[in-house]
């Protein structure tokens, strides 16, 4: 089992008093794998999880699909932020090139309503979109609700980054990252970052024969 040990005290604690993630996890991954440590990033857009309205739900459930699909070693930044553009760049921004992360992903702000501005945010700070991303999304979560057209979360790369947003609601969550996780090692290993290995039985990741190390 992979357990995620935080390095600080709780950040804070919602208004009914419910303790937020912490900052930073730590995943040790499984002794066999092999890839090599990655950075990676968790931002929740948020105006009520990030006033203590309510507690965070979407972060922990990127965390819970991390810390049951990878394999590798892997450092997690977490953060919870209002729905604010240009705060939104500047978190992404930081987590890239200040923290070195080599996987953001968003969870929330990505519907039509007029706060939700995570795709724009995203758009602004990348240098190559990847619409794959947010077809694949939309595609799966058809399955399940017909509002999916409205979703709007689109994926690029920054750098030796790469970032793309999902779904809010941890369900939604769930059911589209562990399809489009197949896709992201490989999408990482193209763009100069480290050989992330996850567990088959969770998510077989892609990558062709001549790529692969098992």
């Amino acid at each position: 089992m992979i357990i995620s040990t935080p390095t600080s005290k709780p950040n804070t604690a919602t208004n009914d008093g419910v303790e937020s993630m912490q900052p930073i996890h730590h995943l040790p991954g499984v002794e066999s794998h092999h890839g090599e440590h990655a950075v990676l990033g968790i931002v929740t857009v948020s105006d009520r999880a990030s006033s203590g309205t309510y507690q965070d739900e979407g972060g922990p459930a990127v965390l819970a699909f991390l810390e049951e699909g990878l394999a590798s070693p892997s450092t997690v930044h977490y953060r919870c932020i209002a729905d604010d553009q240009a705060l939104i760049e500047q978190t992404l921004i930081e987590l890239c090139d200040d923290l070195g992360c080599h996987v953001i992903v968003t969870t929330g702000g990505t519907g039509p309503a007029a706060r939700d501005v995570t795709p724009e945010a995203t758009e602004q700070v990348c240098e190559k979109i990847l619409p794959g991303f947010g077809e694949q999304m939309r595609a799966i979560s058809l399955n399940f609700v017909p509002t999916a057209i409205l979703s709007r979360q689109i994926g690029g790369v920054r750098g030796s980054c790469l970032l793309f947003n999902l779904p809010g609601r941890p369900k939604s969550i769930r059911e589209t990252i562990d399809e489009v996780w197949k896709a992201v090692p490989y999408c990482v290993d193209l763009i100069g970052g480290p050989y992330i290995d996850t567990i088959d039985t969770i998510c077989n990741a892609f990558r062709p024969k001549s790529a692969r190390r098992r």
